[in-house]
């Protein structure tokens, strides 16, 4: 049996938020850690066409975690109450 591994690495502002928002959506073929300023996620499997719907879903759910994080996140302009 084929064994496919891959492994996604981006950088972000607040790693450890993005992270957070990644990781209750992770398959059990998926884990996700974050260090400094990077996200790193690998992704396991057998069969090349789960382990693409698995990366597909990731890079969605990454795109939303990342938009939400920038909304969130305060900047020096605008006070937070």
């Amino acid at each position: 049996m084929m064994q496919i591994v891959g492994m996604i690495a981006t950088q972000h502002r607040n790693a450890g938020a993005v992270a957070a928002a990644l990781i209750p959506d992770n398959m059990h073929t998926m884990s996700t850690t974050a260090e400094g300023d990077r996200v790193t996620t690998m992704i396991t499997g057998t069969q090349i066409r789960s382990v693409i719907a698995s990366v597909d879903d990731y890079l969605m759910n990454l795109a939303i975690a990342e938009d939400a994080n920038n909304v969130s996140a305060p900047n020096n302009n605008h006070q937070v109450m």
